[in-house]
């Protein structure tokens, strides 16, 4: 890893899963995550750019404010952490946490028509907050470990 002046840390406070697509994920307790492929078990995985999502609590909090009653896997993301503005990071950013290594490929996305997470919460904050990764190097990530993003 480079040196620590281009490093951010943050940490995981759930970590989530769904076996549907267009639905909130679910905590549990540790996922899995498969180079090349993404989270063991999720409907998400698979060999494209968005195997990972992660969304801050910040990102969250937004939403309570809005009036939404929403918790973490709310808003179908597999990992969500505590401690950094996620938006923020450039694309190309690495993250590393336990033996995994990921590498942030997308900022946001197009929410598709009748969004089903949309329509369950009311707003979606995951357009322009959460992030979407591919996993260089798989491992186990549960609640509590420490993410390390080194920008490029």
């Amino acid at each position: 890893m480079p040196g620590k002046e281009n490093r951010l840390e943050a940490k995981v406070v759930s970590v989530n899963l769904s076996k549907v697509k267009g639905v909130k994920k679910t905590p549990v307790s540790e996922i899995e995550l498969i180079e090349n492929y993404g989270v063991n078990g999720d409907a998400h995985a698979g060999n494209w750019h968005r195997q990972v999502s992660m969304l801050s609590t910040l990102s969250i909090d937004k939403a309570r404010k809005w009036g939404i009653d929403v918790n973490f896997g709310d808003f179908a993301e597999n990992i969500t952490v505590e401690g950094i503005e996620l938006w923020k990071l450039p694309v190309g950013t690495k993250v590393f946490v336990n033996d995994v290594e990921l590498e942030l490929t997308q900022i946001g996305k197009e929410c598709h028509d009748g969004c089903a997470i949309a329509k369950l919460v009311g707003k979606c904050v995951m357009p322009k907050e959460g992030i979407f990764l591919k996993v260089i190097k798989g491992g186990k990530i549960k609640a509590g470990d420490i993410l390390i993003f080194v920008a490029p």
